[in-house]
């Protein structure tokens, strides 16, 4: 069996080291494993248009990188997608086909449809065979009316009234199941996502912080950034400082950090050296080998 040797992306991604890990992987080398990725990301469609939501919080496997990062990715003025997965990834990715639809609008001359962007997230992502970690939930209202879709990272995509991705997507959708109905009113819709979300925060590790909802209607796109707080911290009741003196200690010792240089300013001559002692020009008085 021959190996091909992996090409140079032309696109920003690089995927040289493929074949080397592969390798080392069978050698019982390995141990180069997909990082898990924490998200909740949900859509649903109701009378008047969509609702998207997502979380914002941001890992870096056990850490929490970022508190308040922005997850729903602009496309178009009437659409709008949701990342999960690998941060970098969803944000490039959504941006890439965004240029793209404005290059395809001005061609066409036409408002851009949903299933345009679903149909360019779907193929340049299924190029990559899921190496591009985004995992999207796309929704927007055009000519045809509202319209909802999921994108996997591999490419496939569904079609459905509502949807959850994320690790946080089982909790998200318990609730979809139990609360979801046909033609609901916007009120009751927003309502439903933040609750969705909030599950998701409250029952997943990797996700957590605020609640971010998108609104598109016909005629109106409307972003309620930090719309429920559900984490923000309450204001001590107390102060925790403490005058000196109030812990007892034994001994004190104050190191002086400070170096100090002697300085001349320009044109000043600078004083002759100290002769250097009779040890330093060499044992027994014996003179030093010249150098120079």
């Amino acid at each position: 069996m021959t190996s091909v040797a992996p090409q140079k992306s032309k696109s920003g991604f690089d995927f040289s080291n493929y074949s080397r890990n592969h390798f080392l992987d069978g050698k019982g080398l390995g141990g180069f494993t997909a990082t898990s990725t924490g998200t909740t990301i949900v859509g649903l469609i109701y009378k008047d248009g969509i609702v998207l939501g997502a979380d914002t919080r941001a890992t870096e496997g056990p850490i929490v990188a970022d508190k308040n990062c922005e997850k729903i990715h602009y496309i178009s003025d009437n659409i709008r997608c949701c990342g999960a997965g690998t941060a970098a990834d969803t944000e490039f990715v959504t941006a890439l086909i965004s240029s793209n639809m404005q290059l395809h609008a001005l061609h066409t001359g036409r408002k851009p449809r949903v299933v345009t962007a679903m149909t360019m997230l779907k193929q340049r992502l299924f190029q990559y065979q899921g190496h591009i970690g985004a995992a999207l939930v796309l929704g927007g209202y055009d000519a045809t009316g509202p319209q909802l879709f999921t994108v996997a990272p591999h490419g496939s995509t569904d079609k459905l009234p509502y949807v959850t991705m994320g690790s946080g997507s089982l909790a998200a959708m318990a609730v979809f199941e139990s609360g979801w109905h046909k033609d609901m009113e916007q009120k009751e819709a927003v309502d439903l996502v933040v609750a969705a979300i909030s599950s998701g925060i409250f029952n997943d590790l990797g996700s957590g912080s605020n609640v971010d909802v998108c609104i598109i209607k016909k005629d109106s796109t409307e972003m309620l950034r930090n719309y429920v707080m559900p984490n923000e911290r309450a204001k001590k009741e107390q102060k925790y400082g403490f005058a000196k003196g109030t812990t007892r200690f034994t001994k004190e010792h104050i190191y002086s950090m400070i170096q100090k240089e002697d300085v001349f300013e320009v044109g000043s001559t600078a004083p002759t050296p100290a002769p250097l002692p009779a040890a330093a020009a060499g044992a027994g008085g014996e003179e030093t080998m010249d150098t120079s």
